[in-house]
């Protein structure tokens, strides 16, 4: 992914955790977190996509599990190929607990990425993880509602293009709750431990 301008909404989300960790003292004690906690700042797990088997799935397919969402697309040459190996080895690393957590690879790409191409893509890397693709407008709606971006760079004229876009990867606790932000430079040791105390929130509110 070619830097851009997208890489002002992983900033103004890591802004959002600054201002959120000043008001931490209010509420009651939390999990020592090594990554960003967005909790009560980012908007609950909601979307109406279609996923790599062509099901029509919502947000609310996937309670009961904790989520790690990430926007990107199968073309995609450095970026989204780092982060889906690493959430892999995160996953095996985990251990029994990664049978319940799901990795949703959303498309900023849907002329291309078909649900076929999402589900040969998205398996390759690990069996957890399910692609989730939808229009134009539909995906536009969910960057926007949780504050990710992305721009399609001009076709080159044979079909080829590049999509600049956000790199940050969303947690979600099994309540569809936004618990914390991380980015792909995040260490695999802060996720793994991270991801410990998520799976073990999920019968709390």
């Amino acid at each position: 992914m070619k830097p851009s301008t997208c890489r002002r909404a992983v900033m103004a989300l890591l802004a959002l955790v600054a201002m959120a960790s000043l008001a931490a003292c209010q509420r009651e004690p939390q999990p020592e977190w090594r990554l960003n906690d967005v909790s009560g700042h980012l908007p609950d797990l909601d979307f109406k996509l279609t996923d790599d088997n062509g099901k029509a799935v919502t947000g609310a397919d996937y309670k009961g599990k904790v989520v790690l969402m990430y926007f990107g697309y199968t073309h995609c040459p450095d970026v989204c190929p780092l982060t889906l190996t690493q959430l892999h080895v995160v996953l095996d690393r985990l251990g029994a607990p990664a049978d319940n957590v799901r990795i949703l690879f959303v498309s900023v790409d849907p002329a291309r990425d078909t649900p076929a191409v999402m589900h040969a893509y998205v398996n390759a890397f690990d069996k957890r993880a399910v692609g989730l693709v939808g229009s134009d407008t539909a995906v536009e709606a969910l960057a926007k509602r949780y504050r990710s971006a992305f721009t399609r760079e001009p076709d080159r004229g044979d079909g080829n293009y590049e999509v600049s876009h956000s790199s940050a990867i969303y947690f979600f606790d099994r309540n569809g709750k936004a618990r914390l932000l991380a980015t792909p430079s995040a260490s695999q040791d802060d996720i793994v431990h991270d991801l410990h105390l998520l799976t073990s929130l999920q019968d709390r509110p």
